[in-house]
């Protein structure tokens, strides 16, 4: 078998040709040549692979990119990896077409862009718009810049064990769990729309990280309590609006963020009720203390019923 000639070309050869009125071409050897035109200079790779209608090779091209940001190495490179996949018989640029194919299917399936669709199409839609908001800045916050822009199908346990951990060392323990429960569910949704096959939030387990402290916040636990609580909510000396919410919360056990997003549309001072839908199911509220709701019309000539204070304050 005849020696194939090659690296026949060198850097000031390449540089010093200049297109002279008409299309040329410097060959370097097996099949790798610089195509010199008015535009620039080109590199291609000359193969052979399959039988035409006649019986003979078919001749084909592969481009390998624009000299100079090809350099002559980097051509050389292109062209022996090409020679690689002629070997078993695989057509160079079909693979290269199904290679960009892949990485534009990777780079739409990346860890932020599902779980932003997971967000929009199901997760704000399941929980109140406050919760749904929260994970989001969540992932946003603690995920995004480190498994972002990562495919999420190549997403291991380990890689998103070292993103929680870095919140672990921040001493964010319970953040961390809730935002390893979050990424559960968007590793649950890319696997129901075919973009994953494995949840590395379910592998990690609860014992991957730290366990979160139990706290426990003191309640009344007696009718003397409950009384000496109630008493001092009524020598309360703060604003009406606190005043009027901490009422309401005695009276009717809302949960906090129901009292402080409560919109003043959804009071009848006249009547002294407060209609709304809770948050978690359940019956819809009404009804409110004459008291309250008293405290509450005095407020309509203050500040706090201002139009531009359109929620009661915290």
């Amino acid at each position: 078998m005849p020696k194939v000639s090659r690296d026949k070309l060198s850097d000031p050869t390449i540089k010093a040709a200049k297109f002279e009125g008409r299309a040329h071409k410097l060959h370097d050897g097996d099949g790798l040549f610089l195509h010199i035109k008015q535009g620039g200079k080109y590199w291609h790779f000359r193969f052979w692979l399959g039988v035409s209608a006649k019986g003979k090779a078919k001749e084909r091209l592969m481009s390998l990119g624009v000299y100079p940001k090809v350099s002559l190495s980097g051509a050389r490179k292109e062209r022996d990896k090409a020679r690689v996949l002629l070997a078993q018989s695989i057509d160079p640029v079909a693979h290269r077409r199904e290679q960009e194919a892949r990485k534009k299917v990777a780079g739409a399936n990346t860890f932020e862009a599902v779980a932003r669709e997971w967000w929009e199409d199901r997760h704000r839609h399941d929980v109140v718009r406050a919760h749904a908001d929260r994970n989001l800045r969540r992932l946003e916050l603690y995920i995004f810049p480190h498994l972002g822009t990562d495919p999420i199908a190549e997403i291991d346990s380990l890689r998103l064990l070292n993103a929680l951990r870095g919140l672990e060392r921040a001493g964010k323990v319970p953040t961390a769990h809730k935002v390893k429960d979050v990424c559960s569910q968007v590793f649950e949704y890319a696997i129901v729309t075919s973009r994953a096959t494995a949840n590395p939030a379910k592998g990690l387990g609860r014992r991957a990280l730290r366990p979160e402290k139990e706290k426990h916040h003191p309640a009344p636990e007696s009718p003397e309590q409950l009384a000496q609580l109630l008493r001092a909510i009524d020598k309360y000396g703060g604003e009406p609006t606190t005043m009027a919410a901490l009422q309401l919360s005695a009276l009717l056990f809302p949960r906090p963020g129901e009292l402080r997003s409560a919109q003043w549309d959804d009071f009848d001072l006249e009547a002294g009720t407060w209609d709304f839908n809770p948050s978690k199911g359940g019956r819809p509220l009404s009804g409110c203390h004459k008291v309250v709701a008293h405290d509450g019309a005095r407020l309509q000539d203050g500040r706090s019923m201002a139009r531009d204070r359109p929620r009661l304050p915290a």
